[in-house]
């Protein structure tokens, strides 16, 4: 028998195929597919733990709310399971996926390769214009702290690296991080509220643009392992705080 929402078993038997409960979903924006449109939002809610990990799926209830059959629902539920952010259990239900612990280390090295080239070219070919830029970013960032606004801290956090990516003249890079980092964005989400946690975070950004405006690619690279390194180390205080939404898997 599988446990309710509060309740799913962190460590699901391989068997078992993954999948996510039942929000108000929002309309698909005009010419995307259903099945697309209902994809993001179920992954954009996921993501944002605004579905939260071992939280039931209800596709009836999604369907209803976008006014189609079951069949888009069912599609944009098995992507997301592909992705590991749902789990399906066969004549039980379907779920928001737990965090996985043992994957977030291995993310954030993936993570980190790409990130440490991107910072070394940086801190190589950025313009003054580009330095600007990561500053006003940093400004930005520090505004939603300022305010308590953990989702907008969230994606100026992600615009910084992307920027990073760009002025490395690889915005490839930071396509190919997101692609690995879904589960460190919902472990992410997780530390934004823990006091004095987001500015940190700007503090090790402002190391990272130091670096960068001084054209030092070593300094550069090093601030980003400290930035990297603070993300891996606060994992075990997460799960500690959370430790319902996280499996051992």
């Amino acid at each position: 028998m599988v446990p309710d929402s509060d309740e799913t078993v962190a460590n699901t038997a391989p068997s078992r195929r993954r999948s996510t409960v039942a929000s108000v979903a929002r309309p698909v924006q005009r010419g995307a597919t259903v099945s697309a449109g209902i994809y993001r939002d179920l992954r954009n809610d996921i993501l944002a733990l605004r579905r939260k990990p071992g939280e039931a799926i209800a596709e009836k209830v999604i369907a209803q709310d976008y006014g189609v059959s079951r069949t888009p629902v069912r599609e944009a539920v098995l992507k997301l399971a592909d992705e590991g952010l749902i789990e399906i259990f066969p004549q039980s239900g379907t779920f928001v996926s737990r965090i996985p612990l043992g994957a977030l280390p291995e993310s954030i090295a993936i993570r980190r390769v790409l990130e440490e080239a991107s910072v070394r070219y940086a801190a190589q070919r950025a313009t003054r214009s580009q330095i600007a830029r990561l500053r006003v970013c940093l400004e930005v960032q520090h505004e939603r702290e300022t305010a308590g606004d953990h989702e907008g801290f969230h994606q100026a956090d992600e615009d910084f690296h992307a920027l990073l990516a760009e002025v490395a003249g690889y915005p490839g890079f930071w396509t190919l991080i997101q692609q690995v980092k879904v589960q460190i964005d919902r472990y992410r989400r997780l530390t934004l509220p823990v006091l004095g946690r987001m500015g940190l975070v700007v503090a090790e950004h402002k190391a990272i643009v130091d670096a960068i405006a001084a054209g030092d690619p070593d300094a550069a690279v090093q601030a980003l392992n400290t930035h990297l390194d603070d993300l891996e180390s606060t994992i075990a205080d997460a799960q500690k705080a959370n430790p319902r939404y996280f499996s051992v898997a």
